[in-house]
């Protein structure tokens, strides 16, 4: 695990604003914001920056002491190891309902820190409510700053003195800091196949909670580590379901959070439940990864139960997925195939970024020619031409060939997949695009005139 970048970890009471002040104080949208209390569970990292310092602000989950519910406590478990591992902490008030009982003893608790605090009054929405913040001076924490996370009303104030807060720490970083090249791996699946439980074994530690309660997880949760001396951005998300069953509600939410961390990612691990065996929800939570232009892995977690026909999983994936990902076998619980997955998912992320030679790509042509010739359509018989790689993250190659009315189907697969089997691209989305003699004629006589 890597120091990274410094942590301020944003924690209170449940449903008092934390995670809209960690939107606004971010400039994102990645907490999952709802009017309903207890939405945030796992601890969340975003980066923010003000002033030329960067850091982390951590979203936690609602600490009521009160509440002894088995996921509450995990919860508040996660909320306090946030703390333990912040240089900053803000605690979140709401300002509209005064100091209740839950805010007395989360402060009594952060007057022990070893780590500047600030206090944020939160709801004031509008100047005249201002004063309705000096009565959190009883929780001995200092000056609280009134603020709006939902219009935006003192977040300067909370910023500066959230950077200073961490400048007395020794922790302040500005944006002449090294930038990281980080490989970013999202592991996403169906509700309870055993994400969370995949990324603490990744992590060696219970980073993210694991309920058998479908559903725990409702937020992209990034971590970041370091695997021989790579960066890596690790993100479990939330089980995708289709979203005509979640329209409206708050796995709506997450469901989003969940298709955008596929978005950004290199990398897509698709949990899988070996137990349940592969089903069509699962290839098509593949199809999505691979929509988002996602490298692919298939995770048969659970293997230790499993009841799975590995050939025949490995068979359905072919037919059905265009990628060829691979399918590994694992076990969350026993750690078996644990590091064999991360390695391969890794291997994935570097290979989304090679480049292959234009001589070698022409040479893998004219082996292909030899091995099977394009079909002839109406008496004639295409040519593949020419072949080159012109960009990567994912590989995009140009084919100039004969004429384009000539390409059948079933050619252009038998092209993308022997390129799979060669330069090792299984699981990684590729464009290939044909140019026929006539469209680059055309190209060259238009740059011509201009």
């Amino acid at each position: 695990m890597t120091a990274g970048l410094p942590r301020v970890a944003v924690v209170g009471y449940p449903n008092v604003g934390k995670s809209t002040l960690v939107n606004r104080l971010s400039g994102t949208r990645e907490a999952v914001v709802h009017e309903q209390p207890g939405v945030t569970r796992d601890r969340k990292e975003v980066e923010a920056e003000w002033g030329g310092h960067r850091f982390l602000l951590v979203d936690t989950g609602g600490v009521d002491a009160a509440d002894r519910d088995e996921l509450a406590r995990e919860v508040q478990r996660h909320a306090r190891e946030a703390l333990a591992g912040a240089q900053a902490i803000v605690l979140c008030v709401d300002a509209r309902t005064g100091v209740r009982p839950g805010d007395d003893e989360l402060a009594a608790e952060l007057r022990r820190a070893t780590v500047p605090v600030v206090v944020a009054a939160n709801k004031i929405d509008a100047p005249a409510q201002i004063p309705n913040a000096a009565e959190f001076h009883r929780l001995g924490l200092g000056e609280p700053v009134p603020v709006s996370a939902a219009h935006g009303l003192g977040t300067g104030d909370l910023l500066d003195r959230v950077v200073e807060a961490l400048q007395r720490d020794g922790a302040g970083r500005t944006n002449d800091d090294e930038d990281r090249d980080e490989i970013r791996l999202a592991v996403i699946g169906r509700p309870n196949v055993g994400k969370s439980s995949l990324v603490n074994a990744f992590l060696g530690e219970e980073r993210v909670i694991v309920s058998e309660r479908a559903g725990t997880t409702r937020d992209a949760i990034d971590t970041r580590l370091e695997v021989d001396g790579r960066p890596v951005l690790l993100v479990d998300t939330a089980g995708l379901r289709r979203r005509g069953k979640v329209a409206g509600t708050v796995d709506w939410y997450a469901q989003l959070r969940s298709e955008r961390a596929a978005e950004r990612a290199d990398v897509a691990i698709v949990v899988c439940d070996a137990f349940q065996g592969l089903t069509s929800e699962d290839l098509r939570v593949a199809e999505l990864a691979m929509v988002k232009g996602c490298a692919t892995v298939i995770a048969m977690n659970k293997w230790d139960i499993a009841r799975a026909d590995l050939d025949d999983v490995k068979e359905r994936v072919a037919a059905r997925l265009r990628l060829r990902p691979e399918v590994l076998t694992t076990s969350a619980t026993t750690g078996r195939g644990i590091r064999r997955l991360l390695a391969r998912a890794l291997d994935l992320g570097e290979r989304v970024s090679v480049r292959i030679s234009t001589p070698e790509l022409n040479r893998f042509l004219s082996d292909l020619q030899a091995t099977r010739q394009p079909p002839a359509v109406r008496g004639r018989r295409l040519k593949l031409l020419y072949m080159t790689q012109y960009a990567t993250r994912p590989p995009r190659f140009a084919v100039q060939i004969s004429d384009r009315s000539r390409l059948t189907r079933d050619y252009g697969f038998f092209l993308e997949n022997r390129l799979r089997e060669r330069y090792g691209l299984q699981g990684i989305p590729l464009l290939i695009e044909y140019r026929g003699r006539q469209a680059a004629r055309r190209r060259a006589e238009s740059g011509a005139a201009r």
